[in-house]
C-alpha cells in the first residue's frame, strides 16, 4: 500500500509545492521507497510508494499515454494481469497502477465495476476538468477529504488533510454520541470537524467550479431467491476463499499471515500455506493472561500447516509507552485494546515480510459473533414495549456482576427503545441513557447502521449493519493504521467483494444453523484444519484491561479522566465518570469497555489538542527533501 495527497483550488489560483510537500511529510510510513509529487494550475497530487508490485517501475503520480488522466493510487489491484489482456493500450510498465489508468483511458471510471482488490485513488480526467475521489468496495483503504469554499484537500490520513490547513480544527462535538456508541465514527463524519471520510463503495467526482457529486457504486446483494443446499453453500465458500486468497497472494515481495488460532485467520493461513507450497511465515500475539492466551492454538495450527511461527508478546507497558504514538497514528481514539497487540504483531512481521494476511471480515460475512445466535429471538422479546424493557433494563443493569458480562450486554440490547437502537447496542459500551447523561448539554448528530428493512431477516439486517460501519469504521482503519504505522501491507482476502457477494446472497439459515455461528464457513474450515481448532468456543483478540485498569494503569486512568486539564472530565459529566471508576475498583463489576473508551478518547485529545503533543504529533514542519520536476511524464 502506499500513502496519496493531494489539493484542488476553485478559484483558479495554482496549487503550491510546498502545501503537497506538507501534507506528504505526513505519510513516510505509508511510503518509505519512493515519492512523487504532480502540479499544473489549480491541482497538486502527492503519492508517498511501498513497493508490492512492479519494484522497479510503477513510479507515481502517472499520467496516461494520451495525456488525458493523471493517477495516484493506494492500494492493489489483484486482477491487473488479467485485465492488461483485454485493454488496448501501449504499456510502459508491468504494474497495476497502469492497469487501472489505461482501462481509465478506454472505458472511463465505469472501469472502476471490473476491479478486484482493495484501493483508494484520486484520478484527474483533464478533459472533463473533473477530479474522481475512489474508496474500494468494503473500505479497506481509508480516503479522507476537507472542503471548504476555495479549494478541497483529501489524503490517505486525517493528519495529511490537517497538515495542509491554514487553521486548526476543533473537536466535532456531534460525532461524540456515534463515537461512544461504537469507539469510532462513522462516515463520513470523523471527531475532527470539517474533516470527512469517503464511505466504502463510495466515489466523489469534484469539479473545478467546487461543484461535487456524492456516487455509491457498490452495495451487497440482495439475498438468493432459490433455495441453497448446504453442501452446496459450503463447496461455494470453500471456493470462493480459495480465489481470495490467491488473489491476496499477488506482490513480487514476501507474504505472510497472521494466525491467532481462530478459525477466520487459521482458515487463511491453512489456504495461503497450500497456496504457496509451504513456504509461508505467520505471526502471533500473546498477552501473558492464560484467560484470553490462544498462542497453543496459533502453534498447533501453525504445526499443522507447516508455516515457519514467529509471536510476539503484549504487556501492559507498551500500553503506557505507545499510547500517544499509535494514536496520531490511528489519527482517532485507540478503538479496541487489540489496537496495541495489531502494532507489535506488524512490527514482527515487517521484519520478514512486506504483505501479511488477516482474517477480518468472517463474523462480519458469516454471523460469528454471539449476538447473531440470539438474534430472533431478540426480535421476538423485544414485542415487550419498549417502556417496560427500558425499565428493566435500568434496574438490572447494574446489578449484574462481572461473571455475567454477556447477558448485562443481552439485556441492554433488548431494552433498548428500537430496532436500530437494539443493533447498535451489542457493540455499544454506553446505553442511549448513559450517553444522555455523559452528554448532557453537547449537541448530537442522528446515525444510523441500517439498510432500510422489513425486519423480517434480524441476522441479515445485523450483518448489513456491520458491514456498512463497525467493520470499516473499527477494526479496517485499526488494521490500515496499524500495519501501515510499521510500512507493512494488510490484506484481508474474506473481503474479497466476490466472495463478500456470495456471502450475502447465501441465505441466513447457512450462517447460523442449529444454533452454530459461522457455521458455514466452519464447515469449509473442518476440511483443512483439526476439529479441536474449528469447534473450540470463541475467544477474541482480547487484552486484561480489567486488571490493569485496577492495578498498573490505576492511577494513571483516575487522572487523566478526572484531572482539572482532563478534556473527558470537561466535556462528560465528571460525577458519572467517576461512579464508574468506584464500580469497577471494587472488583464486583467490569466496566473496562467504557473506560477504555474514555481513556481513547482522552489520549486522542492530548496527542492533537495538547500544546505539549501537537506540534510533533501532525508534523508541520517541512523536512529537506530532494528536489521533484513539476512536470508528470506519460507512463
Amino acid at each position: 500500500m502506499c500513502g496519496i495527497a493531494g489539493a484542488v483550488r476553485f478559484d483558479g489560483d495554482r496549487v503550491r509545492r510546498n502545501l503537497v510537500t506538507r501534507m506528504m511529510a505526513t505519510l513516510d510510513h505509508r511510503g518509505p521507497d519512493d515519492e512523487g509529487i504532480w502540479l499544473e494550475g489549480p491541482i497538486g497530487f502527492g503519492h508517498r510508494r511501498l513497493s508490492i508490485i512492479d519494484l522497479a517501475g510503477s513510479v507515481q503520480p502517472m499520467r496516461s499515454i494520451d495525456g488525458r488522466w493523471t493517477l495516484i493510487l493506494n492500494g492493489e489491484i489483484f486482477n491487473y494481469k488479467e485485465l492488461r489482456r483485454g485493454l488496448r493500450y501501449p504499456f510502459r510498465t508491468d504494474g497495476d497502477t497502469e492497469t487501472l489508468l489505461a482501462g481509465l483511458v478506454e472505458h472511463g471510471i465505469g472501469f472502476l465495476d471490473r476491479l478486484v482488490g482493495q484501493f483508494a485513488f484520486a484520478a484527474f480526467d483533464h478533459s472533463a476538468g473533473v477530479l474522481h475521489l475512489v474508496r474500494d468496495r468494503l473500505g479497506i483503504l481509508p480516503l479522507y477529504y476537507h472542503r471548504d469554499r476555495g479549494s478541497i484537500l483529501f489524503g490517505s490520513e486525517i493528519k495529511t488533510v490537517l497538515a495542509g490547513l491554514t487553521h486548526s480544527p476543533d473537536v466535532d462535538l456531534a460525532s461524540l454520541d456515534a463515537y461512544l456508541y461504537g469507539r469510532s465514527v462513522p462516515a463520513p463524519f470523523t471527531l475532527f470537524e470539517g474533516v470527512r471520510k469517503l464511505e466504502p463503495g463510495h466515489r466523489m467526482e469534484v469539479r473545478l467550479d467546487g461543484s461535487m457529486r456524492d456516487v455509491e457504486y457498490w452495495a451487497p446483494p440482495a439475498a438468493d431467491s432459490r433455495r441453497w443446499r448446504a453442501t452446496d453453500a459450503v463447496d461455494a465458500v470453500d471456493a470462493a476463499v480459495t480465489d481470495a486468497v490467491r488473489s491476496a497472494l499477488v506482490a513480487d515481495v514476501p507474504v505472510g499471515s497472521y494466525l491467532s488460532g481462530g478459525v477466520d485467520s487459521s482458515l487463511i493461513a491453512a489456504k495461503a500455506a497450500e497456496l504457496s507450497h509451504g513456504r509461508l511465515q505467520t505471526f502471533a500475539a500473546g498477552f501473558g493472561d492464560p484467560r484470553h492466551d490462544e498462542l497453543p492454538f496459533a502453534r498447533q495450527v501453525a504445526a499443522h500447516i507447516g508455516s515457519e511461527h514467529h509471536e510476539v508478546h503484549v504487556d501492559s507497558a507498551d500500553f503506557e509507552s505507545l499510547w500517544h504514538t499509535l494514536t496520531w497514528h490511528r489519527d482517532a481514539p485507540m478503538s479496541e485494546p487489540a489496537d496495541f497487540a495489531v502494532y507489535r504483531l506488524a512490527q514482527a512481521a515487517r521484519r520478514e515480510v512486506t504483505v501479511v494476511l488477516s482474517g477480518e471480515g468472517g463474523d462480519e460475512l458469516f454471523a460469528g459473533y454471539p449476538k447473531y445466535r440470539v438474534a430472533r429471538a431478540m426480535e421476538s422479546l423485544s414485542l415487550v414495549p419498549p417502556s417496560l424493557r427500558g425499565f428493566a433494563g435500568r434496574a438490572l443493569d447494574p446489578r449484574l456482576p462481572a461473571s455475567l458480562g454477556r447477558m448485562r450486554i443481552a439485556l441492554r440490547a433488548w431494552a433498548a427503545p428500537s430496532r436500530e437502537e437494539r443493533h447498535r447496542t451489542w457493540f455499544a459500551p454506553f446505553t442511549a441513557d448513559e450517553r444522555l447523561g455523559l452528554l448532557s448539554g453537547v449537541p448530537t448528530r442522528p446515525t444510523s447502521m441500517l439498510r432500510a428493512g422489513d425486519g423480517s431477516d434480524a441476522i441479515r439486517e445485523m450483518l448489513l449493519g456491520d458491514l456498512r460501519s463497525w467493520l470499516p469504521d473499527n477494526l479496517l482503519e485499526r488494521g490500515d493504521r496499524m500495519s501501515m504505522a510499521t510500512s507493512l501491507e494488510l490484506r484481508p482476502p474474506l473481503l474479497d467483494h466476490r466472495l463478500v457477494e456470495l456471502a450475502f446472497r447465501l441465505p441466513s439459515s447457512v450462517k447460523v444453523h442449529s444454533g452454530q455461528t459461522k457455521w458455514v464457513l466452519k464447515e469449509v474450515a473442518r476440511r483443512y484444519l483439526p476439529a479441536e481448532i474449528v469447534d473450540r468456543p470463541k475467544v477474541g483478540f482480547r487484552v486484561p484491561l480489567d486488571s490493569w485498569f485496577r492495578t498498573s494503569l490505576r492511577d494513571n486512568v483516575r487522572d487523566r479522566l478526572t484531572g482539572p486539564s482532563s478534556f473527558v472530565a470537561q466535556t462528560f459529566d465528571r460525577n458519572m465518570i467517576r461512579a464508574m471508576l468506584d464500580r469497577h475498583d471494587s472488583g464486583q463489576f467490569n466496566e473496562e469497555s467504557r473506560i477504555w473508551t474514555l481513556m481513547s478518547l482522552e489520549v486522542w485529545h492530548e496527542t492533537f489538542f495538547s500544546p505539549m503533543h501537537v506540534a510533533p504529533a501532525i508534523r508541520l514542519e517541512t523536512p529537506a527533501r530532494t528536489a521533484q520536476p513539476e512536470a508528470l511524464p506519460a507512463a
